[in-house]
């Protein structure tokens, strides 16, 4: 029997895909569920897997080429199953076990070294194996000499922004290099520059003292981590803080759809994150009707996802409001832009002591920038000052915070 292989319904408003790379060749054998080959969209990467065993038949759209819903990808003939005894090339006889939940990623990698994920033990939670867990398992192999049957070696996973491209070199010897633009890349810049061509665009400062929130993180970090698994990390404290924020100035967390202005009357917070195809959003959803461990969870959660390249269309697509952490990667002060059809993004920056004057008294205090870019169509600047006054005021007394008051 021969089964269609298509590509798969694409996210609501995305209208096309491009091919990244096949992981497999034509005449392959390939077991159910093994990723065939990987699709990016504007935001996530998309797998399509074998619905079952069987070998790879002609491959009819190749690398790079932009594919759509329903769109014929290659069959697979589920008749005959290559063997070791009819086949001449050696073949893999790794069978990942379905007693044993993978995620995309690490199912990927297992397939690309035909390990056994039995023989792995893993630190995920419920003792799922995780990238690091394969990871650390291959860095061990490597480190133990051993007598192996040659393998020809397969390709690896590719992407534009991973491929390697042989250096254009000119009659002056002096080389250069082009690359395809990645759909994310594109997107991204595609969506900065509508945002600078389309809203009136400033940005206001503030700075806050976060001795206080670092004061709070000491005292509870070890009862927190004991309760909740997870870190008492800053940006909850900001988020809780923006959300307050926002509700006492509707307008930061509304937009602009043509005419008219629509007021969101829920709180889903953007938080850009950085992967290896470049920066992207996840939304917080509901980020209001969160406490500080579910918040931190999720933030977590994120970042594991988008390392790995798992996050959904859905977990990217909205939000009403956006927070980017640059501080992370050492900026001291930056303008941030905004993500459209939000009105408004929050900087955060690098934590670094400073010689501030107390009571008349000049001391020493962890202190952060704040940067809130704005659309003044829509946001005036007294509000975007208040805001961000608001915010700062919500971080150096976070006792508020936990009050509600």
């Amino acid at each position: 029997m021969s089964l269609e292989i298509r590509v798969p319904t694409l996210p609501e408003s995305v209208a096309d895909a491009t091919l990244i790379t096949w992981h497999k060749q034509a005449g392959d054998s390939v077991e159910k569920d093994e990723n065939l080959v990987d699709l990016e969209t504007d935001k996530v990467v998309l797998e399509v897997p074998a619905p079952e065993a069987g070998i790879l038949g002609e491959i009819l759209i190749p690398d790079g080429s932009t594919v759509v819903d329903g769109d014929l990808l290659t069959s697979i003939s589920t008749d005959t199953v290559s063997s070791p005894a009819t086949d001449n090339k050696p073949t893999k006889t790794t069978v990942i076990s379905t007693d044993i939940p993978l995620s995309p990623a690490v199912r990927r990698i297992i397939f690309e070294h035909n390990l056994d994920p039995h023989l792995i033990t893993g630190t995920g939670k419920g003792n799922r194996l995780t990238k690091a867990d394969v990871q650390h398992y291959l860095d061990q192999q490597k480190q133990t000499p051993k007598t192996v049957v040659a393998e020809p070696k397969k390709p690896s996973i590719v992407t534009p922004e991973t491929k390697t491209f042989a250096p254009q070199v000119n009659s002056s010897a002096r080389p250069e290099q082009r690359v395809p633009m990645t759909r994310l890349r594109a997107k991204v810049a595609e969506r900065l520059l509508q945002a600078q061509q389309n809203a009136a665009m400033l940005t206001t400062f503030n700075e806050v003292n976060m001795q206080s929130v670092i004061d709070l993180r000491k005292q509870y970090q070890e009862r927190f981590i004991a309760k909740h698994d997870v870190k008492l990390g800053f940006m909850s404290f900001f988020i809780k803080a923006s959300i307050e924020a926002l509700k006492r100035f509707p307008a930061i967390n509304a937009s602009i759809d043509g005419e008219d202005i629509i007021y969101h009357g829920y709180y889903d917070v953007g938080i850009a994150v950085s992967s290896p195809r470049g920066l992207i959003v996840p939304v917080l959803r509901d980020a209001d009707q969160l406490d500080f461990s579910g918040i931190e969870k999720n933030i977590v959660d994120f970042g594991s996802k988008a390392q790995a390249g798992t996050l959904t269309y859905d977990e990217l697509n909205g939000g009403t409001f956006t927070i980017t952490n640059g501080g992370i990667f050492g900026s001291m002060l930056s303008t941030p832009i905004l993500n459209p059809p939000q009105c408004a993004i929050l900087g955060m920056h690098a934590i670094t002591e400073r010689a501030v004057v107390e009571n008349g008294k000049v001391v020493v205090r962890p202190i952060m920038y704040l940067a809130l870019s704005y659309d003044h169509r829509l946001v005036d600047g007294k509000d975007a000052v208040q805001f961000l006054v608001a915010i700062k005021e919500g971080l150096e007394s976070p006792a508020h915070l936990l009050l509600n008051i």
